[in-house]
């Protein structure tokens, strides 16, 4: 009979290692109230009462616990890793001189693909809302746990917890006055706050005034007439049926939009900030004009949707060439011209695309529940979305809206939000608004919003798209954040 080659009995822990569990367990053990099981085993360990007291226990108490769950954590990460390394594996054995070359020089065409990139995990409760920092490579994060988190995107950590609200935060944004980046967050506290990443995210502003929940906000770029100030103004939308702008140097009310006959549920601004696009429970879809000075003109009222509308989105003009084939025009809208055309998602679990003149000339079908986000590819030729049935999609719009991609098995749970990282402006004479070297990226929404002006209809050589998307989702009772990166 073979003989083992492994000798039964082997201790896995050193002395010090074992003293250090035995000791763990007898604080576990005396924390649960069990005295006589921990008595028995200090017996059976010949463990001296007087060299492991009450005093010395506290030290260990939830020791065991922690180990416990940091083991799970890790060998969870250690999957998500191989799972990780097999795909990337797979990539290399596939890959080829022409593919590769594609994957790096053309991000126009880059697609998330499965695994993400990290899971950010530390949310108790559904994650709402995402939202990236123009400049540097932080991330901010609002739950139904009522705090927004910052995230550094790139290293998968987190950096710092924020609280204030009383109540889930539904929406973030950043953006705000030249060379002075914000936060600002709205929340079903009736609330929106303002917060500043230069003072650790102190919160600089409190802005009440609306009514009921307020659902989104959003920064409005610079270059709308009749606006007070370049870059200072933000929109919320909210269930007491209304729009504000505010000016968030002075935290005042500047203009109180009214026309939803129900609650408008998201809001967005165009890329000039000229025009708003709003929807919600009213299935209506309305795109307002604010160069008219002090009221906001409602240039268009669109419906088609069949139940509640959740999320809008206005696309970029290097989608036009793309859009304008499926409306029937013979050639592309001027990339000059701001809101041309326009993607909705409903609890309907359509997508509709629409146009300048009110048409519907799009209806992506093919999501299973409520569609609950939606971006544009800056590249202009894919739209992504989010929505209930678990899945992300992509719908390829010069093929007429065909989805051509659908991450499966990713979310455990419903997909509540979806943002893109925004580009890196590579020429310093884009970085010179703020007077302040920030590397190479955008250093503030106003001198972003003139460069997209100034370059949108193609992707410029000075503006590269930075190819990293995030997502919010219910994942059991908590909430993750999913970062997908080249």
């Amino acid at each position: 009979m073979a003989q083992a080659s492994v000798q039964i009995g082997t201790p896995l822990l050193t002395t010090r290692q074992a003293e250090e569990l035995h000791k763990s367990i007898l604080a576990y053990l005396s924390s649960k109230n069990l005295a006589s099981t921990a008595a028995t085993l200090r017996d059976e360990l010949d463990l001296a009462e007087e060299s492991f007291d009450a005093e010395k226990a506290k030290k260990y108490e939830g020791l065991l616990e922690k180990k416990w769950t940091s083991v799970v954590r890790l060998q969870k990460k250690i999957l998500d890793l191989e799972s990780r390394n097999h795909l990337l594996q797979s990539e290399i054995d596939n890959a080829t001189p022409s593919s590769l070359s594609r994957r790096t020089q053309d991000p126009t065409n880059w697609l998330p693909k499965a695994p993400p990139r990290y899971v950010l995990e530390s949310h108790r409760l559904p994650v709402t809302c995402v939202a990236f920092h123009p400049v540097f490579t932080s991330l901010a994060s609002g739950s139904e746990d009522y705090t927004i988190k910052i995230w550094d995107w790139e290293l998968g950590e987190l950096e710092r917890t924020i609280k204030g609200h009383t109540k889930a935060v539904l929406d973030v944004d950043f953006g705000g006055p030249r060379g002075g980046t914000l936060l600002a967050s709205c929340s079903s506290d009736l609330t929106i706050k303002l917060w500043d990443p230069s003072d650790e995210y102190k919160n600089i502003r409190t802005l009440p005034g609306h009514d009921h929940i307020v659902s989104s906000v959003r920064f409005i770029p610079s270059g709308a007439a009749g606006a007070p100030a370049s870059g200072n103004l933000l929109v919320s939308a909210s269930k007491d049926n209304s729009l504000k702008i505010w000016d968030v140097t002075t935290g005042y009310c500047v203009k109180t939009i009214l026309g939803h006959v129900d609650w408008p549920r998201a809001v967005c601004p165009s890329h000039d900030g000229r025009y708003l696009l709003s929807t919600g429970s009213d299935k209506s879809v309305r795109l307002w004009d604010l160069a008219g000075g002090r009221d906001a003109e409602c240039r268009l009222v669109m419906f088609g949707h069949e139940n509640y509308n959740l999320c809008c989105a206005f696309a970029p003009p290097t989608a036009y060439p793309h859009l304008a084939k499926l409306a029937g025009l013979e050639r592309p809208p001027p990339p000059s011209s701001s809101a041309e055309f326009m993607a909705t998602g409903s609890r309907d679990k359509q997508i509709r695309l629409w146009d300048g003149r009110g048409n519907c000339i799009k209806v992506l079908v093919g999501h299973d529940n409520w569609v609950r986000g939606l971006v544009f590819h800056p590249g202009g030729k894919y739209l992504f979305s989010v929505a209930d049935d678990r899945t992300m999609r992509c719908w390829d719009l010069s093929q007429e809206g065909r989805c051509v991609q659908t991450l499966t098995g990713v979310y455990e749970g419903f997909v509540s939000c979806i943002r893109w990282a925004p580009p890196v402006v590579k020429d310093a004479d884009a970085m010179a608004g703020n007077g302040r070297s920030e590397g190479s990226s955008l250093a503030d929404p106003v001198v972003a919003a003139r460069r997209r002006a100034a370059t949108v209809g193609s992707v410029s050589a000075s503006v590269q798209i930075r190819c990293v998307v995030a997502t919010g989702s219910v994942d059991g009772a908590e909430g993750k954040v999913r970062i997908f990166a080249n």
